[in-house]
């Protein structure tokens, strides 16, 4: 009966923000075999739109909201503030659609989400590439100044850049005010790290990082799928995915993740 609900309010609303709250608050997660970045993505969304949908009443004269929050309640959870100073908070954000804009957007809902004033560190994944394009300064610089912005008005202390290899990472460096603390390299296409990038890493006190995400860990096809079958019937070719934000809050003194989600928004395009 939910779904019914679920679906009045998405044919009505314009923007969907999705957050997973605190993964390991989720009991049948916990007993998973670990799946790949792309599977956990999937199966965190639809597990969310699937309990969310389920929570919605029947009343379809409740109020339509614009800009529509789904969420497991049970699952969310704040910083205490006390604790803050003891803990890291990093965020790895996929942009999905080609707007930078989305990058405030999506540290400030991350932000209010844990009850804090500021995330420890953001690496940011640009949106793919169309095929036989290469990535470049140009095509990263709009996305890198929107993270300086966030730097300098203290939303974000650290900043850092996902898969360039040596040159295009001195390219960065040198045209940067805000400079990179981190990149991280995909080991499925790099098995050692190229000799330049950790000399080049080293010498100017980058930290280098590896990571196994795919090139998209969300695409619009797998989210319009995953809502479809979430919520049936549901118009899901409307809804375009803008950005996925994956979060971590570590426990410094003991390097143990204390909380891990996902938050993302997507938009309705009924034209």
């Amino acid at each position: 009966m939910g779904t019914d609900g679920a679906r009045a309010l998405l044919e009505r609303a314009a923007t969907l923000t999705l957050q997973t709250g605190n993964l390991l608050n989720w009991g049948c997660l916990r007993k998973k075999c670990p799946a790949t970045p792309g599977e956990e993505v999937r199966d965190c969304i639809q597990k969310t739109l699937t309990e969310w949908s389920s929570k919605i009443g029947q009343d379809l004269n409740q109020e339509i909201l614009e800009v529509l929050e789904c969420s497991v309640a049970q699952a969310v959870e704040k910083i205490n503030p006390e604790e803050r100073d003891e803990l890291k908070v990093s965020a790895k954000l996929f942009l999905i659609g080609s707007n930078s804009l989305s990058i405030r957007d999506a540290v400030d809902l991350a932000c209010s989400a844990l009850g804090v004033a500021q995330l420890d560190s953001v690496i940011v994944a640009p949106p793919p590439l169309e095929d036989g394009t290469s990535l470049s300064l140009e095509y990263l610089q709009p996305y890198w100044q929107e993270l300086e912005n966030l730097v300098q008005n203290k939303k974000v202390v650290a900043i850092g850049t996902s898969d360039l290899d040596k040159t295009l990472l001195e390219q960065l460096y040198l045209w940067a005010q805000v400079k990179p603390s981190s990149n991280q390299v995909n080991l499925a296409s790099c098995c050692v790290m190229p000799p330049d990038l950790t000399a080049f890493a080293k010498q100017f006190d980058i930290q280098l990082l590896t990571h196994n995400d795919p090139k998209e860990l969300l695409c619009e096809a797998s989210f319009q799928e995953v809502l479809q079958e979430s919520i049936q019937n549901l118009r899901a070719h409307e809804w375009i995915p803008l950005w996925l934000l994956r979060y971590s809050v570590i426990v410094k003194s003991r390097g143990i993740i204390k909380s891990k989600g996902y938050i993302m928004q997507a938009k309705r395009n009924a034209s």
